[in-house]
């Protein structure tokens, strides 16, 4: 079998899920059998609820071009909606989840098609549930947008966001990783790179080399 693999990163669900971008990658290589071949790599950072995935369409062209299948970890990677992982169950390139290798044919399209929806389910939910707690305390005269009046211990605040930082430094350097794999080196060309993948920073911009060096001190 000749494979592209896709991985999806999110900001906001990646924690949640525990499936990060190192996870993702061992799922896809445990999948794989001797003699298949791992043509190309492609990783997303987005939300699952988005369809505007450009490393996703270029993944799929990918493999449509050399006749490859998708390889996913994770049904919840791909999509969270259930009539987008149709459209794409529904085109021509074959798709391989990690976690139900032997899914395949009518019934496990079926099957997909539960499983994302109950993904959806549970993200309608749990967003249901958020607007009917704040709408709750709104009405109790809680006041919204912090803590008042209340002490609160800044260290355990700031050691979170150390954390955060710290686990998107790792998925980010496993992405450098793979380009300098590809012969690119040098922070401003890593840069330039990550940009044209349309790989965007932890706050939403641009790369830029100091970044880049920032990211590997971190994780060094």
């Amino acid at each position: 079998m000749r494979a592209v693999a896709y991985y999806r990163v999110s900001t906001d669900r990646q924690g949640r899920s525990g499936l990060g971008l190192e996870a993702q990658k061992t799922a896809v290589q445990a999948v794989l059998r001797p003699g298949d071949q791992l043509i190309a790599e492609f990783t997303e950072v987005e939300s699952g609820k988005r369809r505007d995935r450009p490393k996703l369409a270029e993944a799929l062209r990918q493999a449509k071009v050399n006749k490859a299948a998708l390889v996913v970890a994770k049904v919840d990677r791909l999509a969270r909606n259930v009539h987008f992982l149709e459209t794409i169950l529904g085109g021509d390139v074959e798709v391989v989840f990690a976690d139900l290798p032997q899914v395949s044919g009518p019934m496990g399209r079926f099957i997909l098609q539960q499983l994302a929806a109950v993904a959806q389910l549970e993200a309608g939910l749990i967003s249901e549930r958020t607007k009917a707690a704040l709408a709750a305390a709104k009405q109790r005269g809680v006041k919204l947008g912090g803590f008042k009046g209340v002490a609160v211990d800044t260290k355990l605040g700031t050691q979170a966001l150390i954390e955060k930082a710290d686990e998107r430094a790792r998925d980010f350097a496993l992405v450098i990783s793979d380009i300098r794999a590809s012969g690119i080196s040098g922070y401003t060309a890593i840069a330039a790179t990550l940009n044209a993948r349309g790989i965007p920073t932890a706050r939403g911009g641009s790369w830029q080399a100091s970044q880049v060096r920032r990211v590997l001190s971190r994780v060094s």
